[in-house]
């Protein structure tokens, strides 16, 4: 069930980041939402780098190799998502238009139903996530 869930979600998510490109309210229009991508799009690529190849999963997937600890992952527990996040709110705060804000919630919503899958099978598979995750934040370090 959770994996059909996360799969599902991840069809969601990326329809919705989709639609947000073709409707054109996707990229960010001035320096400060540009620079808020630029941002999302480093942190991206860090945490990629950190994590390695065994992240690209389309479901929920606690990936065997050790709890990731290092890079982006010392300060937030889910850096992938964050800059997901911050790169559609950018879009978002760029083209300040209904749809655009429903679709980003949309977003937000389908995020943290995948954070909270890969949560539950990372404490059963890495014990010590417990402590981690009371050192770290999920998205936003020293917020959420």
């Amino acid at each position: 069930m959770a994996k059909a869930g996360s799969l599902a979600a991840v069809v969601v998510l990326s329809g919705c980041v989709i639609t947000l490109f073709l409707r054109r309210e996707l990229f960010g229009t001035g320096p400060a939402t540009i620079a808020l991508q630029i941002g999302a799009f480093v942190l991206m690529i860090w945490a990629r780098l950190t994590f390695g190849v065994r992240s690209f999963h389309a479901t929920a997937n606690a990936t065997r190799g050790g709890l990731v600890t290092t890079g982006p992952y010392r300060y937030i527990r889910h850096p992938i998502y964050a800059a997901v996040l911050l790169f559609v709110w950018a879009g978002v705060i760029a083209h300040p238009v209904v749809v655009a804000a429903l679709i980003a919630i949309v977003i937000t919503g389908v995020s943290i139903v995948r954070m909270l899958l890969e949560e539950r099978e990372l404490v059963q598979m890495y014990p010590e996530y417990r402590d981690y995750s009371a050192r770290t934040m999920r998205v936003i370090p020293r917020v959420v």
